[in-house]
């Protein structure tokens, strides 16, 4: 199986990589390495294509070259501050650069698509978020994103290619790329700090180690097989800053005190970001990795 992973050198690419590279697929990767790093992924130069999704006329001579089965499709700038700083850039890359995927995922007959979206394109619920309840983006990330997911639409209408798309919730584990809020507590406590600056400390979200998100991709790769689905991705429970916090104290085994950062804290924050993930769970999937195992994955 030709598998060809857009922006695999990232975050949460590279576990995928991994997990499918495990069961027996051929990898290939197109990056631009403007996030990712090359270092993360073992996969051979004569399988990693050093390119923009943007470019269109690159991405078809690659598509011509590789020829794939399937694609998954993780390209994009998701760091919500960047995009919000930078709305024309990151929805251009999101939306322009998707259209460049999928048209070229038409033209030479792929097999199944897999689009990377986010729990970013659900407005602000109290209670945890299934894939029927309405979305509204409350962000320039998200509506690139639910833009994403309706050119997925278009194109399974178009080629009836089986399609899916997966709403990611807050990812960490190794290997992260951008300041979230788990990277940044760990940068500070392996920097020496045992009191640590951080900005709002209690909106709960449903933290997911990359591990289980790479075994939910390979799963939803291998079970469906028409039509087109959406599904969530997360674990199912939510935490706050502090209990985060409280997770790595007790990997450390040091007690570690907060000081709110008046700079750090974010005037609009929604409280509650969590995950129902029953559906995902009724093709045969779990998570495994708890909060305290997957810090650890970070400490030791």
């Amino acid at each position: 199986m030709k598998t060809l992973v857009t922006g695999g050198a990232g975050f949460i690419g590279c576990a995928v990589i991994d997990k499918l590279q495990r069961e027996g697929d051929e990898i290939f990767v197109i990056d631009n390495l403007s996030f990712g790093k090359r270092e993360f992924i073992s996969v051979t130069d004569d399988n990693f294509f050093l390119a923009d999704i943007l470019d269109n006329n690159t991405i078809d001579k690659i598509f011509n070259t590789i020829r794939p089965d399937r694609v998954v499709h993780l390209a994009a700038v998701h760091f919500i501050p960047y995009c919000n700083q930078y709305p024309y850039e990151s929805s251009n890359i999101n939306i322009n650069g998707t259209i460049n995927v999928l048209t070229n995922c038409r033209k030479y007959g792929v097999k199944k698509i897999f689009f990377a979206s986010t729990a970013a394109v659900y407005p602000i619920y109290d209670d945890a978020v299934s894939e029927t309840h309405a979305a509204g983006p409350l962000d320039i990330y998200g509506l690139s994103k639910l833009t994403g997911e309706h050119l997925c639409n278009e194109f399974h209408l178009m080629t009836e290619v089986p399609t899916v798309i997966c709403r990611f919730f807050n990812a960490f584990g190794p290997n992260e790329t951008n300041p979230h809020l788990i990277p940044e507590i760990q940068q500070q406590i392996m920097g020496g700090a045992r009191k640590i600056k951080l900005g709002n400390l209690t909106p709960k979200r449903d933290f997911i180690h990359t591990s289980d998100m790479a075994n939910a991709v390979h799963a939803l790769l291998t079970k469906i097989d028409k039509g087109i689905d959406t599904y969530n991705l997360g674990r199912g429970i939510e935490y706050s800053v502090t209990e985060i916090v409280d997770s790595f104290s007790r990997e450390i085994g040091e007690k570690i005190e907060i000081e709110v950062d008046p700079t750090r804290v974010r005037k609009v924050e929604r409280m509650h970001l969590l995950a129902d993930v029953t559906k995902l769970k009724s093709i045969g999937w779990q998570p495994l990795i708890g909060i305290d195992e997957g810090i650890r994955t970070l400490v030791k």
